[in-house]
């Protein structure tokens, strides 16, 4: 059982992440086209360790960005809880509502990488595989204390997902908006078409989008997602074909990628990036297709680098580089 997180109260936040956190070990170079065989020694560059998933990928580039982020997630009592706790923490990141599964394991991937790139994961679910209605609920005080709830990856979320609708209308009663992320195969459409209705920006990738709504098309799909009730910012993301979002019912936005102020090293984490720097930009006050700008430039900087996280840069780089004025609005919009 979690432990419940602290009773004093909770400090305000421009978002809460609600979602997995993971320890990430990165081990290259690894022959991955042939086994190394049994009982074998083979050396390999000095082994990394890392953080991923949306609390620790997303809410990073959000505080990197200048948001003031709260992690809600479970971790173990392990020496990986520990990793992910102090990886956030040197970020500038809240873990007052990040809860200890006692005696349970942190969620962890061994990542073996191929001299040319290529990767391989060997994953363990662990803890945030528990999150569930009970624990968003536990949380509530969090979410009221913060302008923006993200909550993901749909897909990944076994506990969750069959009361998600009603957990993202309760953390949506107490006045914060919602944001949903998806990942995997992004979860099915009878998960998500309930709970549409509470979401106020949802941008999956076009991969989980065709697995929730079996269509090709990214308009259809956006069309789709609209009559099951999304009423808010909806999109797909289209990996090197940019993004198109639908601010609202009949407006279309169609954004580009932003070049890479570097050689593209490591895509991973280029949509959690994107998604912070979209969010980042509407907690900013911007329009949306400026702070979809903003969401562009946050992955053309993540991918620069190994990892995740390394390659992600301040706001006013990020701003300059998404070629929006240097004088962006810096006010901060009311809550709902």
């Amino acid at each position: 059982m979690p432990s419940a997180p602290p009773s004093t109260p909770p400090e305000t936040s421009d978002c809460v992440i609600c979602g997995t956190c993971v320890a990430d070990i990165l081990v290259r170079p690894v022959p991955l086209e042939t086994a190394p065989g049994a009982g074998r020694l083979f050396h390999v560059d000095p082994i990394e360790v890392t953080t991923g998933g949306i609390v620790c990928n997303t809410g990073t580039a959000m505080a990197r960005l200048g948001m003031r982020v709260a992690a809600s997630s479970i971790v173990g009592d392990d020496v990986w809880g520990d990793v992910i706790r102090t990886r956030l923490l040197g970020e500038g990141i809240l873990t007052g509502a990040l809860e200890t599964a006692a005696g349970g394991a942190t969620s962890t991937t061994a990542v073996l990488i191929d001299p040319s790139g290529e990767r391989s994961f060997a994953h363990h679910g662990g803890a945030p595989a528990t999150i569930d209605l009970a624990m968003v609920r536990r949380q509530l005080p969090w979410f009221g204390a913060s302008r923006l709830a993200l909550v993901g990856y749909l897909g990944l979320l076994p506990g969750l997902e069959p009361d998600l609708a009603e957990a993202l209308a309760e953390i949506r009663a107490t006045g914060c908006l919602v944001a949903l992320e998806t990942a995997g195969s992004g979860g099915t459409l009878e998960q998500v078409a309930g709970a549409l209705e509470s979401v106020d920006v949802y941008v999956p990738s076009l991969d989980e989008a065709r697995h929730q709504t079996g269509l090709d098309d990214p308009r259809a799909i956006v069309e789709r997602y609209r009559r099951h009730g999304a009423a808010g910012i909806v999109g797909v993301k289209l990996g090197t074909r940019g993004t198109l979002l639908s601010p609202s019912a009949g407006e279309w936005l169609e954004i580009p990628c932003v070049a890479a102020p570097g050689p593209v090293l490591d895509t991973t984490g280029a949509g959690d990036s994107l998604l912070a720097g979209l969010l980042t930009g509407l907690l900013r006050g911007m329009p949306p297709g400026d702070a979809a700008r903003l969401g562009a430039a946050a992955a053309a900087c993540c991918v620069t680098a190994l990892g995740a996280t390394a390659g992600l840069r301040g706001y006013g780089e990020t701003a300059r580089l998404a070629g929006l004025a240097e004088a962006a609005s810096e006010s901060q919009p009311s809550r709902k």
